[in-house]
């Protein structure tokens, strides 16, 4: 697969991506400024890199990213895609500090594909937990730019020089005099100015709205249901199309048994064999949807998908697979004599962890809608993650040049990775032929019955653990985590150099002397793709879970031996002094609670996305039946822009890790998912949700993620917890799968 969501052939993480971006240009002199009386546009090029390049170049000044109106309101064009995680108050926060315009005054919109709003380097997506990270320091030059502008229009008005001059809210002023004018009065004026060689930033001391706890502007239209989403999208003229898909991949469809009895139903426009799926195209979805259901398919074997999935593929026969896997695979990690330690210990241990595949389970089913304009363009407008990458897509597919693809991104109906670019995962590779081919618009709008068919899949993950222990800890560590991860399936990276098949399992803090992780790599035959957290979302598990195996060898408190293993190291230890006295102290035993229950507690920490998280769990089981009844997460993201967005981000995260861990999983059999709705695939409810307490620390470190960071640690917290509870250690999820009769 060529059309990727990040440049893979220089950088094999996002992290590694971020960490190489060129930071934008100085917008002096390439500040692109354009309006009338009644705007001050401003417009930067960036750098881009291209595969043959070896350091950016500057391309020409082109579409806006900041618009000032003359009532003192402003656009912002976002370089990233709203899905839930509220970046784009996120953004206004930012460029709103810097050019000292309140944020609830911004009005942010996803920018176009193209253009120069690649700062990740030349590219962008929307993921990794990287937006906020990324964007900052750019949308803080944005706003201190365009603030630049608008002082030097003042002082131009005034006669005065500009050092005597100061802004506050919407307005510059002039104290000497007592004279001030609207940054929507100055915007024309500043539209003939240049943007100065050096652009000062506010000291954070001042800042009035970053680190403040603002609403975001987009609650009240998702509460009170005005929010569109792509599935709501409509255009004159639209045919609505419903697919039936091939049971596993690797099928294509050879004929339709009663073609002329759907065609002639009511409502139908046309029927269409398409690469490994039908479509039925007609006036209304529920017309099209009974049409495809109804629709008796004869498949063989064919079709473009470069992973066939196997008939006899099964869950049970992949973990076997897995666990068969000879090791010790590529080396990942090393450090210290690990056989000799191995060798001289007196006490060692051995385990084997897993976790299921799991699906994405989004809100919002995808669709997309394509329309071909009589300019030889393709308007597209669907959900997505990385508007260029399917621009590219969308116009291979059509047969256009990617300048006439038009992507209109819309906020996500929940995302944790499913919009990212996969072969057969995304509705617009059926909606553009279906267009083309009726001469019409077409929306494809996919039923839940068929996401679950063709969504990409959290990998199933498995991990072997030995360890060697003495009186005062671990001693020894040898790991070998068998399997693929998405970068490797997606985007070339090989075994070694594919973080999302070990993160978790690397890069873990503890001083342990002698330790070894290789990484077994076995290609999967389900469609894999990223999952809230990636790696994360299972590695912690596995890692977490058997430190606290090692503790319990040792003889040691699980949260004493952390601290052992983390001496000197403040920033961790800042971390679990914090997550213990949110919960009210320690426990390391279990203990009754005053409601009558007897209740115990787990630890656990996780390093993802450039943040730190320490987290603590308290479990009960009643009548076979685990109960989570608070979590408690501390977090350090280095710096932050919105504590009750990171707050708010903190406890999504715990609740999708509760439900992986009491709930989740999805199973194969005769190489189908077991599952095609929620009703085969549970999700966590209402009453299993446990209360959630977060902290935050600043430690001041580069800025850290935070979407995906309060998800890795609470499966190893609560399966410590449990451990403590009951002295049964649990190594696989989810808990549902365990009888605790």
């Amino acid at each position: 697969m060529t059309d990727h969501p990040f440049p893979l052939h220089r950088h094999h993480s996002l992290a590694e991506a971020v960490a190489a971006a060129p930071r934008p240009l100085n917008v002096s002199r390439r500040a692109f400024l354009a309006g009338s009386a009644a705007a001050l546009v401003v417009a930067t090029a960036l750098p881009t890199m291209g595969k043959a390049q070896a350091a950016p170049s500057a391309a020409p000044a082109v579409a806006a990213f900041l618009e000032l109106h003359a009532d003192g309101t402003a656009t912002l064009q976002s370089p990233f895609i709203e899905g839930g995680q509220g970046i784009h108050s996120a953004m206004a926060q930012i460029v709103g500090e810097e050019l000292d315009l309140d944020p609830a005054l911004f009005t942010v919109v996803p920018a176009p594909a193209g253009g120069p709003y690649g700062i990740m380097g030349g590219m962008r997506l929307t993921g990794g937990s990287a937006s906020t990270r990324v964007g900052y320091p750019f949308m803080r030059r944005l706003g201190a730019a365009a603030r630049s502008l608008l002082v030097q229009a003042a002082a131009r008005e005034w006669a005065v020089d500009a050092a005597e001059l100061r802004t506050e809210p919407g307005e510059v002023v002039h104290a000497a005099s007592g004279r001030r004018l609207s940054y929507g009065a100055l915007a024309a004026a500043a539209m003939d100015l240049t943007v100065p060689e050096t652009l000062p930033l506010k000291d954070e001391a001042s800042f009035r709205w970053i680190r403040r706890p603002l609403p975001r502007y987009d609650v009240r239209a998702k509460s009170t249901g005005r929010q569109s989403y792509a599935i709501d999208v409509a255009v004159d003229a639209m045919l609505i199309a419903a697919v039936q898909h091939a049971p596993r991949l690797g099928l294509t469809p050879a004929s339709i048994d009663n073609r002329a009895e759907i065609e002639a139903m009511r409502g139908v426009h046309s029927v269409h064999l398409l690469d490994g799926a039908i479509a039925v195209v007609a006036d209304r979805f529920w017309q099209a949807r009974a049409a495809a259901e109804a629709a008796q398919v004869h498949w063989e074997p064919g079709g473009q998908a470069e992973h066939p999935m196997p008939e006899d593929f099964s869950t049970s026969g992949w973990r076997e697979t897995l666990r068969a896997a000879d090791g010790p695979g590529v080396e990942i990690e090393a450090a210290g004599d690990v056989d000799n330690a191995f060798a001289a210990a007196e006490t060692r241990l051995e385990a084997v962890y897993e976790a299921p595949f799991l699906l994405h389970g989004q809100l919002e089913p995808p669709s997309t809608l394509a329309r071909f304009n009589d300019d030889g363009t393709l308007d597209l407008w669907l959900p997505c993650q990385a508007p260029e990458q399917y621009a590219g897509a969308a116009a291979t597919i059509a047969g256009l040049s990617p300048e006439n693809v038009r992507i209109h991104s819309q906020v996500l109906g929940g995302f944790f990775g499913r919009h990212f670019l996969y072969a057969h995962a995304n509705p617009f590779r059926q909606a553009v032929p279906l267009a083309k081919a009726v001469g019409r618009p077409v929306k494809v709008m996919w039923t839940r019955e068929e996401e679950f068919l063709r969504d990409t899949v959290r990998p199933f993950g498995l991990a072997r653990f030995r360890g060697a222990v003495d009186a005062n800890g671990p001693v020894a560590l040898s790991i070998e985590v068998v399997g693929e991860g998405p970068t490797g399936r997606w985007y070339g990276a090989p075994a070694g150099a594919d973080p999302s098949a070990h993160e978790g399992l690397s890069g873990k803090p503890y001083a342990i002397a002698n330790r070894r992780l290789g990484h077994v790599p076995v290609q999967n035959p389900a469609e894999i793709g990223y999952w809230r957290s990636v790696g994360h979302s299972m590695h912690d598990f596995f890692y977490e879970s058997f430190l606290d195996e090692m503790a319990l060898a040792a003889g040691q408190d699980p949260l004493s031996l952390r601290r052992t293993l983390l001496a000197g190291q403040t920033r961790y230890l800042a971390l679990l002094d914090a997550v213990a006295e949110l919960s009210g102290g320690w426990r390391g035993a279990a203990y009754d609670h005053a409601d009558g229950t007897t209740r115990a507690r787990g630890v656990a920490m996780a390093s993802p996305f450039g943040s730190e998280v320490a987290t603590i769990a308290e479990v009960s089981v009643d009548r076979g039946r685990v109960k989570v009844h608070e979590i408690w997460v501390a977090i350090d993201p280095g710096q932050i822009v919105n504590p009750q967005t990171v707050v708010a981000q903190v406890q999504s995260a715990v609740a999708l890790g509760v439900s992986q861990t009491l709930v989740e999983g999805l199973t194969y059999e005769q190489g189908e998912p077991t599952a095609r709705n929620f009703d085969a695939y549970p999700i966590l409810s209402p009453d299993e949700m446990p209360a959630v307490h977060v902290r935050i620390l600043e430690s001041g470190a580069p800025m850290g993620g935070v979407g995906e960071p309060g998800l890795p640690g609470v499966m190893p917290a609560i399966t410590n917890a449990l451990a403590t509870l009951t002295g049964r250690r649990i190594r696989s999820l989810p808990l549902s799968a365990h009888d605790f009769n």
